[in-house]
């Protein structure tokens, strides 16, 4: 029992980042219904901007988070403008062979100038495991869930209370009915890729400082299962891809405390699979019927 109850406490920490994450892909397809297939790479270019900061420039982690953020922002601004925005009218299916191709593209290029070799994240943030009863709980896992909940926070008060989160909201709606109020769905589209790209970096910084490495292929995985977080919690609504998040991370590491650590993944996409077919709008999300 104690076993199972730790590794709870470690899925809420492995969820937070997945619902970072999951929350750009939500965010981008509320908007423009696109899968941003390149979400994952954008989540491991964020960790190796940090980690080029803290050993070439001997920054602090925060400092290095906070770039690592606006330099992801601003790549996740030009793949939306080089990539997504001239297929804008074109088919979904268009798009989304797109999304593929930019997601390998980074990955090749990743691998090209730094080789496909795993690299030591640096330990910036000197460990401390603290004991509550039977409980281990770090001092970067409280970090990784405070500062995730902070930006889901701050995430949702953009959306909420700004006006380009408004504008943001009025575009998920009708587009065109937004542009002929004066909204530039153009300028809103490209914040939420940014909005959505620093969220990655910072979940792959947090990530990088958790296991202690990166490589240019580690944004692989977790962007499938973020992306199945979305659709868990319901694609394109904001507290759905946050439940969905914490859900599957509470699933991987249960699934490890049962012995079935070599299957983890694999549960991970059965659990879409039964998603879709039993609640193929997620858990927050309605059944609407689409006229033809």
């Amino acid at each position: 029992m104690e076993v199972f109850i730790q590794q709870i406490v470690n899925g809420l920490f492995l969820g937070s980042v997945y619902a970072l994450m999951a929350l750009g892909y939500t965010m981008v397809y509320g908007i423009i219904k696109l899968i941003n297939f390149a979400h994952g790479e954008i989540y491991m270019i964020g960790s190796f901007i940090g980690y080029f900061l803290i050993n070439q420039f001997n920054m602090g982690f925060f400092p290095a988070l906070v770039l690592s953020m606006a330099g992801s922002a601003v790549l996740g601004v030009v793949i939306e403008f080089l990539a997504y925005r001239p297929l804008r009218n074109s088919t979904r299916i268009a798009a989304l062979i797109t999304a593929i191709g930019v997601s390998y593209l980074l990955q090749n290029i990743m691998i090209y100038f730094f080789s496909s070799t795993t690299r030591p994240f640096p330990q910036v943030i000197k460990l401390q495991v603290f004991k509550f009863g039977f409980l281990s709980v770090s001092n970067i896992q409280l970090l990784i869930l405070g500062l995730s909940l902070f930006l889901m926070i701050a995430l949702n008060i953009i959306v909420q209370k700004t006006k380009m989160g408004k504008a943001m909201r009025a575009v998920s709606v009708d587009t065109d009915a937004a542009q002929l109020m004066g909204i530039d769905v153009n300028r809103t589209i490209s914040f939420t890729f940014a909005l959505g790209s620093a969220l990655a970096a910072a979940g792959g910084m947090m990530i990088g400082l958790y296991y202690n490495s990166i490589d240019p292929m580690m944004g692989y995985i977790p962007g499938l299962k973020s992306f199945i977080a979305a659709v868990l919690g319901g694609i394109g609504i904001i507290p759905g891809a946050a439940i969905g998040g914490f859900v599957i991370g509470l699933i991987e590491t249960l699934t490890t405390a049962l012995g079935f650590s070599d299957f983890k993944d694999a549960v991970v996409y059965i659990v879409l699979i039964l998603i879709l077919l039993v609640r193929p709008a997620g858990i927050l999300g309605k059944h609407v019927k689409e006229k033809v």
